[in-house]
């Protein structure tokens, strides 16, 4: 049995009763419950010849409170889904071979993860490997002969620096003491990093012993890509010595498949990754930008000769990230994938340029709130394969193609939603009060919506910084609309997907003029109409918990606060948290003991002495990216002040509260909860 929250309240012993909406909730809304029945499609991998399309179907079990996974197939027209694996295999990284009449995939066997081939035309099954780590990012051989993949590869542990005594017999002394000498050595959902790397792997397709082609003290992730000839595998890799203090900084890298040979083909400072070839080997695509030390700069789509040389800008004139990029089956172009004002869309571009939309809202991969995300395939004929998202669905399958509407092929929440009233989703646009840029939101409105009334509105900004929410489902969001809020969400300033003057208006300014878009956005929100002015609430996550803590210490306008996986002290969190030698180079002008008066200005916490605010923090014991120590700050902080304040841990929790669906639905109860105490019902 799990354990409970532990929910520490100051002022506030009644916290845990049943709030008002409990006794009035209606089944035709959606329900806490009704997260366990969710269904969302990921990694749709289409047949080489486009006819056929494997994909995951993912749900939850209510049992196991974890994610499931099965591996289905259906006809690139629609027809014929069925199963291909159980649930009890949870499969995943469904891969094609080249020829199409195998699939690879990684699979549960025995107490680990293993790599399995199926053959196409029956239903017969091998195991491929027999390894003690899970491997991940499988790619085929051309000729079918091998699979590459990656895997965790344990290194010695460190000496210890003590000579203890032997133990007398029966004596127990404890866990052994840890011994760290490494910068990064804790990864959030991971805890304690083990010694060791990610390294490449090669395995003969029906089954042998793997053969480990990369070495040394370097991580080697991602999927690498095989060249025509099979003679090569690109990856991308930081292979510096100095791989911790310049954690961006990685290159394009081949690696010779007979002997694990590297040549380096990139050689700028920044991030060089996601390393394509051509069909016909001539050329390599990859993406990255030339690294500045700015918190966001947009990435840019490359092509270079075979050897590295002649490298240059594709995406030049496209301001937004491109990602995951495939070449067309004639090397004249590439499919790439990107985010454009809070909707995710694919597209074609030439080598010259020339860019076409050819599929919108993509997404969907991201159950609890809007973030952008998604996946897709290329079949030979130019036929796609995409994880489609709208507000009233998570990632359903759809199919497209060039000069053709994309087909939306499943609709696996129908039996779900069909019972199910959800709140509908307005876009709205509004100029900040700061400099009259525009700035873009949406309004997610109760279902039975009545425009006559006046309803409380919950305001609930999202993390990153440098990320964005869009149009596209959230059950967490849901969830609030359906206890009868109004739900306002937004992209303000430091947001992707508007482009790098955008993103980067929060340089080494963050949190500042982002709270003058979103308090702008609240007016803009009232002047619609339907708002209580006095029912204001506000909530958020990681960036979005930041924002919440620095806006209760601005203004006393919004009756109650949930602070979720905040920072609070900048200096603290630089020096705590799992990616350090990113934060502090990437997001201030130094460190902290170089630019103490920087980073306090930032930190909430330097303005808790003006919160009136009841206010709830809400974090994981086990989050090493926010970890809970800037909570208890905050915290601690309000309690000395006399401010109404709970302060709520979720036992074995990352910074991915909701990666369990009962923390998600916890997680969303303790902040309605909340909020109910300080509603004011008319």
């Amino acid at each position: 049995m799990r354990r409970p929250f532990l929910v520490l309240v100051a002022m506030t012993p009644a916290l845990l009763a049943a709030p008002a909406h409990a006794q009035v909730a209606r089944g035709d809304r959606f329900e806490p419950l009704d997260v366990f029945q969710l269904e969302w499609i990921s990694d749709p991998q289409i047949s080489p010849t486009g006819d056929r399309i494997v994909y995951v179907r993912n749900g939850y079990d209510v049992r196991s409170d974890r994610p499931s996974s099965v591996l289905w197939i259906i006809g690139a027209d629609g027809t014929g889904a069925r199963p291909l694996t159980t649930g009890e295999q949870r499969a995943r990284s469904p891969r094609w071979s080249a020829d199409g009449t195998r699939l690879a995939f990684v699979a549960q066997a025995d107490e680990g993860s293993e790599i399995f081939v199926r053959w196409m035309d029956g239903a017969q099954e091998a195991r491929v490997t027999r390894v003690t780590e899970s491997p991940g990012g499988l790619s085929w051989s051309p000729d079918g002969g091998q699979i590459a993949f990656t895997m965790f590869v344990p290194g010695s542990a460190p000496a210890s620096f003590a000579q203890m005594p032997a133990m007398p017999d029966g004596a127990d002394w404890g866990p052994a003491i840890r011994v760290i000498e490494r910068l990064q050595y804790r990864a959030d959902g991971q805890g304690f990093r083990r010694n060791g790397n990610t390294h490449v792997f090669v395995v003969p397709s029906d089954g042998g012993t793997p053969r480990q082609l990369t070495e040394g003290a370097f991580d080697h992730g991602g999927t690498p890509s095989w060249t025509p000839d099979g003679r090569f595998l690109l990856l991308s890799a930081n292979r510096y010595d100095d791989n911790e203090q310049q954690p961006l900084n990685s290159e394009v890298h081949a690696v010779a498949v007979a002997d694990g040979a590297i040549t380096t083909l990139t050689n700028r400072y920044g991030p060089d990754g996601s390393p394509v070839v051509s069909p016909d080997g001539r050329m390599i695509a990859y993406t990255g930008f030339d690294d500045t030390h700015q918190g966001y700069r947009v990435q840019k789509l490359y092509v270079m000769n075979w050897d590295g040389s002649g490298a240059r800008v594709v995406t030049a004139s496209l301001d937004r990230d491109a990602e995951n990029p495939r070449w067309d089956a004639q090397s004249r172009g590439l499919y790439i994938q990107y985010s454009d004002e809070g909707n995710t869309k694919i597209a074609h571009v030439d080598l010259n340029g020339s860019l076409r939309d050819l599929a919108t809202d993509v997404g969907g991969l991201s159950l609890g709130r809007p973030y952008s995300g998604g996946q897709y395939s290329v079949a030979t004929d130019g036929t796609f394969a995409f994880t489609h998202t709208q507000p009233d669905h998570p990632a359903d399958l759809a199919v497209g193609r060039i000069g053709s509407e994309s087909r939306r092929l499943t609709r696996v929440n129908d039996d779900l939603f069909a019972q199910k009233q959800l709140g509908g989703v307005e876009e709205i646009w509004w100029e900040s009060s700061h400099d009259r840029r525009r700035v873009q939101g949406w309004v997610l409105k109760p279902p039975g919506f009545d425009p006559a009334q006046r309803y409380p509105l919950v305001l609930e900004i999202h993390g990153g910084p440098f990320a964005d929410y869009g149009d596209r489902f959230a059950a967490e969001l849901q969830l609030y609309a359906a206890a009868g809020y109004v739900v306002f969400y937004a992209n303000p300033r430091g947001s992707t997907s508007y482009g790098e003057e955008f993103g980067n208006l929060i340089h080494h300014a963050y949190p500042s003029q982002d709270y003058d878009d979103l308090m702008s956005g609240v007016d803009a929100v009232i002047a619609r109409g339907s708002i209580d002015e006095s029912q204001l609430f506000v909530t958020g996550g990681s960036g979005g918990g930041v924002l919440s803590a620095w806006i209760v210490g601005h203004t006393n306008r919004f009756r109650a606060a949930a602070v979720q996986k905040p920072v609070i002290n900048w200096y603290s969190f630089v020096l705590t948290a799992d990616a350090t030698p990113f934060f502090w180079k990437y997001w201030f002008p130094g460190p902290p003991w170089e630019h103490e008066r920087h980073y306090f200005e930032r930190s909430p916490i330097s303005y808790v002495g003006n919160v009136t605010t009841p206010t709830m923090l809400i974090t994981g014991e086990q989050d090493h990216r926010t970890p809970i120590s800037e909570s208890e700050q905050f915290y601690t902080a309000l309690r000395i002040r006399g401010i109404d304040a709970a302060l709520v841990r979720v036992p074995d929790a990352s910074h991915g509260i909701a990666d369990r669906p009962s923390n998600l639905i916890a997680k969303v109860q303790h902040i309605l909860g909340w909020f109910e105490k300080y509603r004011t019902r008319t």
